[in-house]
């Protein structure tokens, strides 16, 4: 899992990388029309190579590993309803017991693999056993640390077996967690959780070709230039709720410059009527668009994606103070930031830390600063803290010019208030390692996170909970409270989901009020899409479009 990026390092401003839709829908809802089966549809992408290998994936369910490897679980993706966990190759989402902490499930009758052979438990127990392996790293990798004996296990190439995993007979999966874990059903939907037969595996290839149990296999894979999928004969339509396998073929066309790829789809002709971007386009691609009403037609846009915010240093010099924390939330300028990151049409004010889309999200703002701050209110609460004049302030950004935008935006609203701030622009690697390292070097951190799930675990957790302060851990706030350690933990454990969700938005709202983060926008993202492409829909959440729906016409 590797979010924590800012612009220009997942998917902000045609570029964001932090670790997955109506056919003329010029925004994120609208109704879907009937499959149209056949056809060869394109999807042009900047990635210069793509591994299939489930797991070495931060893919989204409903992405490129979706077409091709089924999980236990999968997301039921809509555009007028929110993101819902739902079986995929199980017959359920998992059964909980012992307080959450086990989690049992069935397969479903009559799966079977691309070669043909049946889909077992002991495929399903390989799969994740394998993501543990050194040499099969950057994978999500939630599951490692929650099941028992993870923390040490090192994969099954030199580790035998993980006790934890259990697999009774060839129907029945058990999961034994370190604790209770609510939400475990979305974890069993991340690409780990696909079958990998054993006697199929070698971990330095098989994410060329790997063994197909959705709709679509592997036909020729030339990294840097084209991978192409056919129809996977032995996938049952009958056993999946979620996948339409409406085209006959699909091709992913990469190492494509993202701004010659949004003019092929504008133009839209021959190929291109039958493609979309996977990359979302950026401000002048989409001031572009605007101007010509039949190719703005043909746009998908998010409500909101990832949440960009700025961090501030809990645990150093006068950001130790509340009230100066609660200064700069008066003294930021979200619209100079936002007018930043390419105006409205990429990007939303955010007040709360649960993005929209996700399940239980309530919508609050404990700071009402106005759309362009309220300075004279930052002044004041400086000045109650007694820090007027005297404060110097290191900006840590990436050193691209989208995120040095948007942090000299940041810098000149928080100035207003008498505070001095300097900019430290890094790489981008240097920039992440710098963020979660044991020691901080900055005082205020601009960063941007995309959910790997929608539940509000994903929102919370990660950058909040004082276990990830450090080590790698994505809490570049170094925000600890043990009243919201305790939170977390509660909601984290509480298998009831409408239970949960109220926990998750208390705990929303509690760490707002020790103010650790300013939120400042949820990002907008818009994709392009051919005329003859159907189906190609933005939900809720997330911000991208879902590749298992999207066909073709006639």
């Amino acid at each position: 899992m590797k979010h924590l990026r800012s612009v220009g390092a997942l998917a902000v401003a045609a570029a964001l990388v932090l670790t997955g839709c109506t056919a003329a829908s010029s925004s994120s809802g609208g109704s879907t029309s009937a499959t149209t089966k056949g056809g060869t549809l394109t999807i042009l992408t900047q990635q210069t190579q793509i591994d299939l290998d489930p797991a070495k994936s931060q893919n989204l369910a409903i992405t490129t590993l979706g077409l091709i490897e089924r999980r236990l679980t999968t997301w039921q993706i809509s555009p007028d309803a929110p993101a819902k966990v739902v079986p995929d190759l199980a017959t359920t989402t998992g059964t909980p017991s012992d307080d959450g902490k086990t989690w049992t499930y069935t397969l479903k009758d009559g799966l079977k693999l691309s070669d043909g052979s049946p889909i077992t438990s002991a495929d399903i127990k390989y799969g994740v056993e394998r993501s543990f392996a050194p040499e099969l790293s950057g994978g999500l990798s939630y599951h490692k640390s929650l099941l028992v004996g993870g923390a040490a296990y090192k994969g099954p190439y030199s580790g035998g077996d993980l006790a934890s995993i259990e697999t009774p007979n060839d129907k029945t999966i058990v999961f034994h967690l370190t604790s209770s874990y609510g939400d475990w059903p979305w974890i069993a939907s991340m690409p780990a959780f696909a079958p990998v037969p054993k006697a199929k595996d070698n971990p330095s290839t098989y994410g060329q070709n790997p063994v197909a149990s959705g709709p679509y296999k592997v036909k020729t894979n030339q990294q840097g230039t084209a991978l192409t999928l056919v129809r996977n004969p032995n996938w049952s339509a009958s056993t999946d709720s979620v996948r339409t396998a409406g085209p006959d073929s699909v091709v992913f066309k990469m190492s494509q410059d993202a701004g010659t790829a949004a003019q092929t789809l504008i133009a839209d002709i021959g190929d291109a009527k039958n493609s979309f971007g996977a990359q979302y386009l950026g401000a002048a691609q989409l001031a572009q668009v605007d101007k010509n009403p039949s190719v703005k037609s043909r746009v998908a846009t998010s409500k909101a994606g990832p949440l960009g915010y700025l961090a501030m240093n809990t645990q150093k010099g006068a950001l130790k103070d509340l009230k100066v924390r609660q200064a700069i939330q008066y003294a930021v300028d979200k619209k100079a930031f936002i007018i930043a990151t390419g105006g409205a049409k990429t990007a939303t004010a955010a007040t709360t830390l649960i993005t929209p889309g996700i399940p239980g999200r309530v919508d609050y703002d404990l700071y009402p600063a106005g759309a362009d701050g309220d300075v004279a209110k930052a002044k004041s609460l400086l000045k109650e803290a007694g820090h007027s004049t005297d404060l110097n302030l290191t900006l840590l950004t990436q050193n691209d010019s989208a995120s040095l935008a948007q942090a000299q935006a940041l810098q000149q609203g928080i100035e207003r208030a008498g505070i001095k701030v300097t900019l430290k622009p890094e790489d981008s690697n240097t920039y992440y390692a710098d963020s979660t390292a044991d020691t901080a070097n900055y005082d205020l951190n601009l960063s941007y996170w995309q959910a790997d799930f929608p539940s509000a675990n994903s929102n919370i957790q990660p950058l909040f909970d004082s276990s990830q302060i450090g080590g790698g851990g994505y809490n570049v706030a170094r925000y600890s409270s043990p009243e919201v350690d305790a939170l977390i933990a509660k909601a984290t454990g509480e298998v009831d989901q409408e239970k949960a969700q109220t926990l998750w938005a208390e705990a929303d709202k509690r760490i707002m009020q020790d103010s650790p983060v300013v939120p400042l926008t949820y990002t907008k993202q818009s994709f392009l899409r051919g005329s003859n492409v159907q189906n190609f829909f933005i939900a809720s959440f997330p911000a991208y479009p879902n590749y298992l729906k999207v066909s073709l016409g006639k």
